[in-house]
């Protein structure tokens, strides 16, 4: 029996070679699984959500608006999250905030399809949902390092979920687009909420190992604090999340102005949105590839670095599009840049943080990313709506960029 149970350990964390190394732990298959399919739902949803208000409104201040609401609690409850984190079982606690996603999404759908949806309702929805995912993403970043049975495997992991999370972006928003179109958005809404039973089901077959957790706790208070010190301390740390927020203030929300790409400059309509979010994931999908390829985080600070610049460079070109085919060309460079900067500086983060400050350290990584992005977005919602517009403001967003890509050369070259 000895030797049977060992066989099946065996089969089950059996080395995988290259770029897909880390899929030889069988829970980060479960994982992979389960998330791509939740994910082609959450792209189908993203699709849909922009498409709808700008319907409704024609607004392009409440596009960014709708996108603060759903970013901004991640920035205020990143620290209270980093703290419970590492102290919660985190299969357990993803089962949950998966869960909870799930009912807002089935909520969302059920005001659409019945036709009494309001733009109260939509902003209202996108916070309860930036509520969970303030604890959710952190959540995930550190359960990364349980689910991987090799300890070298974790960059490769980080990369392949970046890879993953692009992979169905390549899916969903055509499908998105195409549905929108064809029946309407709640479609997308039903659809992502029912795609939750995957990852969810995937994070209940896992069989994790237990972490051992200090018996006694400190105060949260003073856990908080000491995560914010070792961050403080730790230069390299300080540098690639300063960037990061840079990149998620000025960068990523061009996103937001999608659809007004789409509609008023490109002169299409929905299937031209999903074309468009589908090209930048062409790109994203490469750039994690380039990253789950590398062995090591060997000269990764200056990948980091010349991924910061080239997003900035092409957002400058994408200001300057006017026709669908130029702006088709340039958006997957857009994914490949925009990919390496926040996947590399999550490997680069991982790579420095211990184990009992990872749930805190990954809480700053989601205020630097996605807590700051809801900044921008309404910032870029605003600008939009001055004498900029959408074209101006994505060119300001990339100038930025540029410029802190050369501050953090000038660090980077002083080390």
């Amino acid at each position: 029996m000895s030797n049977e149970n060992e066989i099946e350990a065996a089969a089950e964390s059996a080395p995988v070679s290259g770029m897909w190394r880390a899929l030889g732990s069988r829970n980060y298959r479960l994982w992979f699984g389960g998330q791509f399919v939740s994910l082609v739902g959450l792209w189908m949803a993203h699709v849909a959500m922009g498409w709808m208000v700008y319907r409704l409104t024609g607004s392009k201040l409440l596009l960014g608006t709708v996108a603060f609401a759903g970013q901004i609690p991640a920035f205020f409850l990143g620290p209270l999250a980093g703290v419970l984190i590492d102290r919660w079982d985190l299969r357990r606690a993803l089962i949950v905030t998966q869960a909870l996603a799930a009912v807002q999404a089935a909520v969302l759908a059920a005001v659409v399809i019945t036709g009494v949806v309001e733009v109260w309702q939509v902003i209202a929805l996108a916070t309860a949902l930036g509520v969970v995912n303030a604890f959710d993403m952190p959540a995930r970043h550190a359960f990364v390092v349980q689910m991987v049975e090799r300890r070298e495997d974790l960059p490769n992991a980080i990369a392949l979920n970046s890879s993953l999370f692009n992979a169905s972006r390549l899916i969903g928003p055509a499908v998105g687009g195409a549905l929108v179109a064809a029946v309407g958005e709640g479609a997308c809404f039903a659809l992502n909420a029912a795609s939750f039973i995957a990852v969810i089901a995937a994070l209940a077959a896992m069989r994790v190992r237990p972490v051992e957790r200090p018996i006694e706790r400190k105060h949260i208070l003073h856990e908080l604090a000491e995560g914010l010190r070792y961050v403080a301390v730790n230069r390299k740390i300080r540098s690639i999340l300063a960037m990061i927020a840079v990149v998620s203030v000025a960068g990523i929300p061009y996103a937001v102005l999608m659809p007004v790409f789409a509609r008023d400059i490109l002169m299409g309509g929905p299937r031209t949105l999903g074309l468009l979010t589908t090209a930048v994931g062409v790109g994203a999908l490469a750039g994690g590839l380039a990253l789950a390829s590398r062995t090591s985080t060997a000269r990764l600070y200056g990948w980091f670095g010349a991924a910061a610049g080239a997003l900035g460079a092409g957002l400058v070109f994408l200001s300057m599009a006017r026709e669908l085919w130029v702006a088709l060309a340039i958006l997957p460079a857009i994914g490949f840049a925009a990919t390496g900067v926040v996947a590399s500086g999550n490997t680069l983060l991982q790579s420095e943080t211990d184990d009992a400050r990872r749930g805190r350290v990954m809480a700053c990584f989601s205020m630097a990313f996605q807590g700051m992005m809801p900044m921008g977005s309404l910032l870029a919602g605003a600008a939009a709506e001055t004498r900029l517009g959408a074209p101006g403001t994505v060119m300001a967003g990339g100038l930025c960029c540029l410029a802190a890509a050369v501050v953090y050369w000038a660090f980077h070259a002083r080390r």
